[in-house]
């Protein structure tokens, strides 16, 4: 066997093995919600946190990044956390590590943001514990690359998610 075939096969396991937990109104409605902020962008190129970013801006949506190390990045201003974002931000996408995740849930709560998007690799249970019966809008277990204006692997892996019925609907 090749390498491409496990990879794909890797790729299958994932995505068959997905639950679909949110709808795609929850998603619409994150996605309209206005400027958006991000927790968790990196300064580093080679960051998944600073690619996301990026592509996120590039493609137009109207991203707020919130890095607490930071000043600018990739152009944008920065804030260094939750509580000094504009009022008019209404929306979180927050790809931290685990262990930071239930605290900016906690302060995007205070500053009344009602959408928020917990990227894979982000949840943690305390910070699910602070969303669940809280009135928020929320999302997990989602990539926002492959609903933000998807394209190459992103796209991809939304059609085979809904091929398969995993796709939230």
């Amino acid at each position: 066997m090749n390498v491409s075939f496990h990879g794909i096969n890797f790729i299958l396991s994932i995505i068959l093995k997905t639950q679909v937990m949110v709808t795609l109104q929850q998603i619409e409605d994150f996605l309209g919600s206005g400027p958006i902020a991000m927790a968790g962008v990196s300064r580093n190129p080679k960051k998944f946190g600073f690619a996301a970013f990026k592509e996120l801006k590039e493609k137009g949506m109207n991203i707020i990044p919130v890095n607490p190390h930071a000043d600018d990045i990739h152009g944008s201003k920065v804030y260094h956390d939750i509580k000094s974002l504009p009022d008019d931000v209404k929306g979180l996408i927050v790809m931290t590590g685990k262990a930071q995740t239930a605290g900016v849930i906690r302060e995007a709560k205070e500053k009344g943001i009602k959408n928020i998007w917990v990227q894979q690799m982000a949840e943690s249970k305390e910070a699910l514990n602070e969303l669940e019966g809280s009135g928020i809008n929320y999302i997990t277990k989602e990539c926002i690359l492959m609903h933000y204006k998807p394209h190459s692997i992103h796209k991809f892996h939304a059609a085979i998610r809904k091929f398969f019925r995993r796709f939230p609907r």
